[in-house]
């Protein structure tokens, strides 16, 4: 586990001021809750190449890939595979090759299913674990 440490500077610009932990020559999994113009993204890979990582994954809980994002994504050879839900319609001229968009339909349904029933619903993401 590695965090990365930000500045914002505009809406399209970020610092990565550091990175916290090891992540030297290991695969890594860059975790977002919401990807707008990929901007933190890039900015956090450029500094994870400086740090020799092998294969580097992206997964975001909301894809919104606004502005340039998708571009950004699309020319950059050093992201193996995108990972988001379908939170935010994603539309198809958005859709990467190396892209899954995963559904939430069965976790709500799931949720709606326990609330109905009077069951915990927060025991559901604690038996995820």
């Amino acid at each position: 586990m590695a965090a990365g440490t930000k500045q914002r500077v505009s809406d399209e610009k970020v610092i990565i001021d550091m990175i916290v932990g090891d992540v030297e020559g290991k695969d890594v999994i860059i975790m977002d809750d919401e990807i707008a113009t990929g901007g933190s993204i890039i900015e956090l890979i450029e500094c994870l190449k400086e740090r020799h990582v092998k294969d580097i994954a992206v997964t975001c809980t909301h894809g919104v890939f606004s502005g340039k994002s998708i571009e950004r994504f699309r020319a950059h050879p050093d992201i193996n595979e995108i990972v988001t839900t379908n939170t935010v319609p994603i539309p198809e001229e958005k859709m990467l090759p190396h892209m899954t968009v995963l559904s939430v339909a069965p976790l709500l349904a799931e949720v709606i299913r326990r609330i109905h029933n009077g069951e915990s619903v927060s025991s559901l993401f604690i038996d995820t674990l």
